[in-house]
């Protein structure tokens, strides 16, 4: 599974097409053009993720839940309540009709990587996310300190 890392600002047509960034594409493991967009489940974005990398986080999950279980049906069916999209000849991609509302009339977006896929927001919504972030030192500290059973790096002092 390919890391992607950056932040790219791009342009999106009324039809929901836009340029796919080369500093992105540079970053995929292999040739191929294909990705899953689904609607992000913890904020007001997309989520754009390599078909194989897709592929393998559907796979871990239903090694995790059991299949004859109505609730895990239901996470399954959310997970991979998806479409796959497919770079064109001129290196766009299109938001299915059926996601193009999470984005709105957007004329800009934004695509954020997360590492393993790309967040994609409408300029003002992410403009927005971000400005909500008032002490992003504090909160690592305090998260990851909690991740680690360690106290607070301003209580240590």
């Amino acid at each position: 599974m390919a890391l992607i890392l950056g932040t790219e600002y791009c342009k999106i047509d009324s039809n929901g097409r836009f340029k796919f960034p080369i500093a992105l594409k540079r970053q995929l493991e292999s040739e191929d053009c294909r990705f899953v967009i689904r609607q992000g489940f913890t904020a007001e974005c997309l989520e754009l993720w390599p078909y194989a990398s897709f592929q393998m986080e559907v796979e871990n999950l239903r090694k995790m839940l059991n299949p004859y279980s109505i609730k895990d049906q239901q996470i399954i069916r959310q997970m991979t309540r998806a479409n796959v999209v497919e770079l064109d000849s001129n290196d766009r991609l299109m938001v299915p009709p059926e996601r193009k509302s999470v984005i709105g009339d957007a004329k800009e977006i934004v695509l954020q990587s997360t590492g393993e896929c790309i967040e994609i927001w409408e300029r003002k919504a992410y403009d927005e996310m971000n400005n909500e972030i008032v002490d992003f030192a504090s909160m690592v500290d305090k998260r990851l300190g909690e991740l680690h059973g360690l106290p607070p790096a301003s209580d240590a002092e």
